[in-house]
């Protein structure tokens, strides 16, 4: 049983402080996943890397549902996931951290255009239409905020198809329901949903999307602030960690059979 996984997105290829560590490959009805496991402070710890260590993975050859499905074989009792961020609001400020509380992702995509679900079977039983209040855990975000220092705890994440970034106009449109964007997290919201794992999104404003700013962020500053959120989020996580209570998945699958 693993007590807590860890998904690690740009510039956070591997999780200092893990004992134990074994590299696994886990194989799924949908693909394998390459997962580490091990301990810290006497809890099993999974950490996949969903771009793989050398970023060779872009956000549209991710496997998500081989990713869930091997956390989800391993009886993961939660998740946390991590994401750098482009900024839709320019009165927000960067490198601070985000505790997120909503999401949009209205197309409810894989990157090879299926419906984003573990539901591909009319033969599964556990399939059914997944019904939330939130799509956060809020115990699982209520620690993860106790371990911040001063994150942004009221924000909506916007899930963007990669691997390319966004237009002028299409940031303008995200900016209406969304304060930050990436191109990765939205699926496994999705996903760790009907699997009913318990599951909460930490985020790190590197850089001011597309036209959000007169001028661009310099790249100077993208680079030192992605550089610092491997730092930022190992740091939350091993003190949430290190005081961690269970977390309870509060939706529901809707079933018909």
């Amino acid at each position: 049983m693993i007590d807590l996984a860890v998904i690690s997105g740009s510039g956070f290829y591997d999780f200092p402080g893990l004992d134990e560590e074994e590299s696994r490959i886990v194989k799924t009805h949908y693909g394998d996943a390459s997962i580490m496991t091990g301990k810290i402070e006497g809890k099993n710890i999974a950490f996949l890397t969903r771009h793989g260590k050398d970023h060779s993975i872009l956000p549209n050859m991710i496997n998500y549902r081989a990713n869930l499905a091997a956390l989800k074989d391993l009886e993961t009792q939660a998740i946390i996931s991590t994401t750098v961020c482009g900024v839709l609001d320019p009165d927000r400020p960067l490198a601070q951290p985000i505790v997120f509380d909503d999401l949009y992702f209205p197309e409810n995509r894989l990157p090879n255009g299926e419906a984003c679900s573990m539901f591909t079977d009319e033969g599964d039983k556990t399939k059914g239409h997944y019904i939330f209040e939130k799509p956060f855990s809020e115990d699982l975000r209520q620690q993860i905020i106790a371990a911040a220092e001063n994150p942004i705890t009221e924000a909506a994440y916007a899930h963007a198809v990669g691997p390319r970034f966004n237009t002028r106009a299409e940031i303008r449109m995200m900016r209406k329901y969304a304060s930050f964007v990436s191109q990765t997290a939205g699926p496994e919201v999705v996903l760790s949903g009907e699997l009913e794992i318990p599951f909460a999104l930490l985020g790190f404003g590197v850089d001011y999307a597309n036209g959000v700013k007169d001028e661009p962020t310099p790249i100077e500053i993208l680079s030192e602030n992605l550089k610092n959120s491997k730092t930022v989020f190992t740091a939350i996580i091993k003190k949430v960690i290190k005081s961690y209570e269970v977390s309870q998945f509060t939706g529901f699958i809707f079933r018909f059979n």
